[in-house]
C-alpha cells in the first residue's frame, strides 16, 4: 500500500492496524506529513506543522506498544488539532494576529483527552478569526481552501480541519459548533461532523461554564471515525456542570449497523419555509426521496416550531461575543476583521430585556422540540443553503434571491438546529452538477447520539457519497 493510499484508511481501520503491528506509527505519521508537504500548500488547511516533533512521539507510541503498554482507542493516529482549541506546547492563533505568536500552556479538555488515547497531534487546523462565521479566512495564515475546488470555500468554523480530512492530511479530526461550525464545513469538503448534545463532550476551558450553544465535536471521513472519536472525548468532566455521564462514552464505538426499516423520519428541506435554498443544493436534496423509500423509512415533510429561532440565534451569539471578546475590542480594535467587531457591539447593545426574551424563547422552542421528536426518530434537513461559495468572498450575500445582510445569515439551516438541544450529524449526500459537496443534517432529540449515529451510518451506507475523493 502507498503513503497515498494509507492515508485514506478509515480511522478505524487504521487504528486496528496500528494496534496489532500491521504498520507502525511512525509509518502512519510520515506518510500524512508526507502528504501534508505535497498537498498542503494548495489547500492551506494545517498549519503550525511539527513535523520532527511529531515523529518522535510516534516513535515513543511505537516503543509502548513493543513493550507491552496498554495504548489508547486513537493509537499513533496523527492529528492536527483546531486552531482555537489550546494545545499547551504549540503554537495557538485563534486565527487572530492578537494571539499570531501565543503559545499555551495548557492542553484544551478535548486535546487532552485525544492526546490520553494516543492521538500523535502534529500541527493546527486553520480556522477563521476567532472561529468568527462559516468561512475559513484569517489575517495570520490566509484562506482554506475547499480540496473538491481549490477555487471553493471550505466552510468553517472548522473549515482547516474538514478540508484536512477530505485531502487526506489526517483521519480524525476535532472542531466546535455554534451556529454549523462542525456540520457547514462537513457540508462543504464530502466528510462527516457531528455536533452532539451540549454537554456531551465537555468545554475546558469556557468563558461561560453554562454555555448551550457552543459545543465541541468531532469530525472524520466517515459516521463510525467520528462515532469513535466520540467514544474519546465524551464524558463528564466536574469542572463543566452540564457534562453529560451516560451511556458510558465507550458505547459509542460498538458497531453502529441495524435494521432501520420503519424509521419515523420528518423530512424539512427549508425548515418549513423559513431558509432561502439555492436551486443546486434543492436539486441534490430531492434525490434524497429515492433514498429514504429505499431504507424502509416512513418520511412526513413536517419541521419543529422554529419561529423565534433567529432572535434567539443572534442574541445568544451576540451574549457569546461580548463576554468572550469584549476586552480585546477596546485593546485591540485595528486588530480585528469587521464582522468580529460588529458581533462584539451587537453583545454591548443587548439590555437585560433582550436576554431574558431569548432565554424565554429559547425554553418555549426546545420545550417544542421534545414534543416533536416524541412523534419522530428524527429530523432530516439541509446541513448548507448554498453549495460551496468562492473562496475570495466573506460571506453569500444573496441566497436562492434573498439578500443576507450579516455573515452569519446564511447559515440558519445549520444555526437553527442549534437551538433543538439535541445531536446533528453532517452525512455527505450527493454533488452539484458543478461537482461540489451536499451534505444532509440527521437531528436527533436531546442525548440521542446512539440514534443519530446508527441512521447516519444506514444513509452512509445506502448512498456511498463520502467515498469519492477529490483529485489532488
Amino acid at each position: 500500500m502507498g503513503d497515498d493510499d494509507l492515508c485514506f484508511v478509515d480511522a478505524v481501520e487504521l487504528a486496528r492496524r496500528v494496534r496489532v503491528g500491521e504498520v507502525s506509527a511512525r509509518e502512519v505519521v510520515g506518510a500524512h506529513l508526507g502528504r501534508v508537504g505535497r498537498v498542503n500548500p494548495g489547500v492551506n488547511a494545517v498549519v503550525s506543522v511539527d513535523g520532527e516533533g511529531a515523529l518522535a512521539a510516534a516513535g515513543l507510541a511505537d516503543e509502548r506498544l513493543a513493550g507491552g503498554g496498554d495504548v489508547g482507542p486513537l493509537h499513533g493516529l496523527p492529528v492536527a488539532f483546531k486552531d482555537t482549541h489550546l494545545t499547551r506546547g504549540t503554537r495557538t492563533t485563534l486565527g487572530s494576529r492578537v494571539f499570531a505568536e501565543w503559545v499555551p500552556d495548557e492542553d484544551e479538555l478535548v486535546v487532552a483527552r485525544m492526546r490520553a488515547a494516543g492521538a500523535v497531534g502534529f500541527g493546527k487546523t486553520n480556522v477563521p478569526e476567532f472561529g468568527a462565521g462559516s468561512h475559513t479566512f484569517n489575517a495570520v495564515f490566509g484562506v482554506t481552501r475547499n480540496p473538491y475546488d481549490l477555487g471553493r470555500s471550505a466552510g468553517g468554523s472548522s473549515g482547516g480541519a474538514a478540508a484536512a480530512l477530505a485531502a487526506g492530511l489526517q483521519p480524525l479530526a476535532d472542531g466546535s459548533d455554534m451556529g454549523g461550525s462542525l456540520r457547514n464545513p462537513a457540508s462543504f469538503c464530502n466528510v462527516v461532523g457531528l455536533r452532539p448534545t451540549p454537554g456531551r463532550v465537555p468545554s475546558y476551558p469556557a468563558a461561560n461554564a453554562w454555555d448551550s450553544l457552543t459545543v465541541p465535536g468531532p469530525m472524520g471521513r466517515t459516521v463510525a471515525d467520528v462515532a469513535l472519536l466520540l467514544s474519546v472525548i465524551a464524558g463528564p468532566d466536574p469542572r463543566c456542570p452540564l457534562s453529560l455521564d451516560t451511556p458510558p462514552a465507550s458505547s459509542f464505538r460498538a458497531p453502529l449497523e441495524r435494521d432501520t426499516r420503519g424509521l419515523r423520519v420528518a423530512w424539512a428541506p427549508d425548515l418549513g419555509g423559513r431558509v432561502p435554498v439555492e436551486s443546486d443544493v434543492r436539486d441534490v436534496l430531492d434525490r434524497q426521496g429515492a433514498v429514504f423509500e429505499a431504507l424502509g423509512w416512513r418520511v412526513e415533510e413536517d419541521c419543529p416550531d422554529l419561529d423565534g429561532a433567529d432572535a434567539v440565534f443572534r442574541t445568544l451569539r451576540a451574549q457569546a461575543f461580548l463576554l468572550g471578546l469584549g476586552p480585546l475590542l477596546d485593546e485591540h480594535r485595528e486588530l480585528l476583521k469587521t464582522s468580529v467587531v460588529w458581533n462584539i457591539e451587537e453583545g454591548r447593545r443587548l439590555t437585560g430585556a433582550d436576554l431574558a426574551a431569548a432565554t424565554a424563547e429559547h425554553t418555549r422552542v426546545l420545550r417544542a422540540a421534545v414534543g416533536f421528536f416524541e412523534r419522530y426518530d428524527v429530523l432530516i434537513a439541509p446541513v448548507s443553503q448554498v453549495a460551496p461559495f468562492p473562496a475570495e468572498w466573506e460571506y453569500p450575500r444573496v441566497v436562492d434571491g434573498q439578500a443576507q445582510e450579516t455573515y452569519i445569515d446564511w447559515m440558519r439551516s445549520a444555526s437553527y438546529v442549534s437551538l433543538l438541544g439535541g445531536p446533528a450529524l453532517a452525512v455527505p449526500a450527493g454533488f452539484t452538477e458543478a461537482g461540489l459537496p451536499v451534505g444532509i443534517q440527521i437531528v436527533g432529540a436531546p442525548r440521542a447520539e446512539r440514534a443519530v449515529l446508527e441512521v447516519g451510518a444506514a444513509f452512509e451506507a445506502a448512498t456511498g457519497w463520502g467515498r469519492r475523493r477529490p483529485a489532488l
